[in-house]
């Protein structure tokens, strides 16, 4: 009974634990292929605040939630450099879908992780964009890796 009680302790306490972390991180839904933010047709962006930026291509309109603050995004030069997962750089062609190991960052500061992206709405973007902190036209692509 010794034995088993410290190890039914430890099995709650992990469990209860587990429960708590899966609670306190939202589920990521990246948005599907086709719904993307296509880094090379940006022709608008304004930082709203320090974890949220708002991107344009063409009649394409996103939100673009951070995983933490990233104060000294958007700061000169001015410009946003995103940069997909991995995966994304090779199969989805560099596109920004909202999935895991996807960053934004400014010429010379450190990459700030995305949390999400979505869709919005023209008069959604147009609120964003009047109380936008920095803005921007376009943005800059990733200088392209050398093959290995």
């Amino acid at each position: 009974m010794k034995t088993i009680l410290p190890s039914l302790l430890l099995a709650l306490v992990a469990g209860s634990g587990a429960a708590y972390a899966t609670e306190a991180v939202p589920a990521r839904s990246p948005l599907p292929a086709a719904d993307c933010i296509d880094t090379t047709q940006i022709n608008e962006w304004h930082i709203v605040d320090a974890r949220t930026a708002i991107v344009r291509t063409g009649p394409k309109r996103y939100l673009v939630t951070l995983q933490n603050d990233c104060p000294r995004l958007g700061t000169p030069p001015p410009g946003l450099i995103f940069r997909a997962n991995p995966s994304n750089t090779v199969v989805n062609r560099g596109r920004i879908c909202g999935e895991v190991g996807e960053t934004v960052h400014s010429r010379y500061q450190p990459p700030c992780a995305i949390q999400s992206v979505r869709k919005i709405d023209k008069a959604r973007f147009d609120q964003f964009s009047a109380h936008a902190l920095r803005h921007g036209s376009g943005a800059e692509l990733p200088a392209r890796m050398p093959a290995h």
